[in-house]
């Protein structure tokens, strides 16, 4: 029943300060330090998680007959890397969108043949997020042959 527990208590505990400057943003406080002091309470509870391992929860075992396979810290480490290159490039391919989505539409309705070349500019900022996608299939695949998967 613990090891339930447990991520829920972590997840809760990421949730609280969002929910707080989501509040400090509806109430007129500045976004960029709502979503500076968000980031920083992510990573602090990340840094705290790899300082602070619990138990079984950091690693994952699988049993089949007698041959044990435990993923290392190495191929945990991994595995964040790769979300983070998602994460990371979905972020920025969602900025790229918005600047270049309203400046296609800007465009489009002072001249309507500008509509291909602004849609090009708009697709360009999607394809970040591709990017990080394929980095991500590349690095979990060479953390799946290091550890044999």
């Amino acid at each position: 029943m613990l090891i339930f527990i447990l991520p829920l208590i972590v997840v809760v505990l990421l949730m609280v300060p969002f929910l707080i400057y989501a509040k400090r943003i509806k109430n007129g406080g500045s976004p960029k330090k709502a979503f500076i002091g968000n980031l920083c309470t992510f990573f602090g509870t990340m840094g705290l998680a790899l300082l602070f391992p619990i138990g079984k929860i950091v690693f994952a075992a699988e049993e089949t007959g007698s041959v044990s396979t435990v993923l290392s810290t190495g191929a945990g480490m991994g595995y964040l890397g790769a979300a983070l290159a998602v994460g990371l490039a979905c972020v920025g391919s969602g900025i790229a969108v918005s600047a270049g989505a309203s400046a296609a539409i800007g465009a489009t309705s002072e001249n309507p043949d500008a509509f291909v070349k602004s849609l090009i500019f708009v697709v360009l900022g999607e394809g970040i997020a591709l990017y990080g996608l394929l980095i991500a299939i590349l690095i979990i695949s060479n953390v799946g042959s290091a550890i044999g998967l």
